[in-house]
């Protein structure tokens, strides 16, 4: 670990807090992450001294917001490895993202017979818009299955897609197993057969370095807030090509070039698709986490990331009754488990009251828990600024719980 672990948490005011008279050990980060000073001083300098509407005003306020608006955007096109500003779109989240994708693309290329390839260890957010197009349009949404070890079987793939496919949506990494699936496989598959691929990348932007050119994917969403950023902001890249083929998501200002009731034209992109009043201090605030992590090797984060995730795993494995789910080689820094005779609710209640805030139930992910014939598991995520103190802090607090509850 090269970079300096205590200096970066200092920069995290929440992490220095305590909970029920015991030092926060934050493990809830595949929920949302932390925020660094920086992001917060940010946002309250906004509203206190630079708040205007962005795009639409002459005066200094708005030319001042719209300016690191158009600021951030071009942060979160370099992170993700466009150049071309006009391929990010802000959203409300990586839901809205999603949802915006299964919508207007739904609507311009799925027909009646028409098939959309899903995964099993979706989140929900990238099954149920998708179940929706397909009943909306009489279509059917494919399944390529995992399996026991949490690997997603992309050998199986090929079989799935045939001529009435329209697209393939995948997650990057699986918010409960940590599963990260062979992505340039699987749009390679994809486009051999001409089919564009969304991805899912919430917890792939997070744990691993993305360039959404050498990738090759249609599309890619994720959230703010898992970055580091505020939530309520979402982004969505998608290559030029589709995005200018597209209808509008939605109506409203910002979006149109010039209405009129014999006909409306659109903006360009990306404020195609942005209608109404932007969420732009909270796009700021991202633009700056963006900017922070600029100034670390994020390749470390990663590193270190896996060492927390290996160490919780190893240990968590000695304890009797204890199962993971998810032991694949390629996977991030999320650690599902079970204790054989115990609730996972109860589980999580325990380790609150001692201090660790770890996160219980489906995950939104009821398909996985259907594989496994379970109801749900204790998820502890690990973010670069948690501690191998609080891995043993975790491992502790199961074998406390385990005494209490058996």
């Amino acid at each position: 670990m090269a970079f300096d672990l205590k200096q970066i948490r200092e920069e995290f005011p929440l992490l220095s807090r305590s909970v029920y008279g015991k030092p926060l050990v934050y493990l809830d980060n595949a929920a949302t992450a932390q925020k660094p000073r920086v992001v917060i001083e940010t946002i309250d300098r906004l509203y206190r001294e630079d708040n205007a509407n962005i795009h639409r005003g002459v005066h200094r306020l708005s030319e001042r917001c719209t300016e690191l608006y158009e600021e951030a955007r071009m942060r979160v096109a370099r992170l993700l490895g466009t150049e071309d500003r006009g391929e990010i779109v802000f959203t409300a989240g990586a839901t809205a993202a999603i949802n915006l994708v299964a919508s207007s693309y739904g609507e311009m290329a799925v027909r009646e017979g028409d098939n959309v390839v899903v995964s099993e260890m979706e989140h929900h957010s990238n099954i149920v818009p998708w179940q929706l197009l397909c009943e909306r349009k009489g279509a059917e949404v494919r399944v390529l299955p995992f399996d026991d070890e949490g690997r997603l079987m992309v050998e199986k793939l090929p079989e799935l897609i045939d001529e009435r496919t329209r697209i393939v949506a995948v997650t990057q990494a699986s918010n409960v197993l940590g599963s990260m699936p062979d992505m340039v496989d699987i749009v390679r598959i994809a486009h051999s057969k001409n089919v564009p691929v969304m991805v899912d990348g919430c917890q792939g932007v997070v744990h691993s370095v993305v360039d959404v050119k050498s990738l090759d994917c249609d599309f890619y969403a994720f959230s703010s807030h898992k970055l580091y950023g505020p939530t309520g902001v979402g982004v969505l890249y998608g290559k030029r090509e589709w995005l200018e083929k597209m209808p509008p998501y939605m109506g409203g200002g910002d979006m149109v070039g010039r209405v009129s009731f014999a006909g409306t034209t659109y903006a360009e992109l990306p404020l195609k698709f942005e209608a109404g009043t932007a969420n732009y201090i909270d796009a700021i605030g991202f633009g700056e986490a963006v900017k922070w992590l600029e100034g670390f090797d994020r390749e470390e984060f990663v590193a270190w990331e896996n060492e927390l995730r290996m160490a919780a795993e190893e240990r968590l494995s000695e304890i009797e009754g204890v199962t993971i789910y998810g032991r694949t080689e390629n996977k991030c820094s999320i650690v599902s488990f079970n204790i054989e005779g115990v609730h996972n609710y109860d589980l999580g209640m325990i380790l609150d009251k001692l201090g660790i805030a770890v996160r219980t139930g489906a995950h939104c992910a009821d398909p996985v828990m259907d594989h496994y014939g379970i109801r749900g598991t204790c998820r502890a995520s690990f973010a670069f600024y948690n501690t191998m103190d609080e891995v043993d802090a975790l491992v502790s607090g199961v074998c406390r719980a385990m005494q209490m509850l058996k």
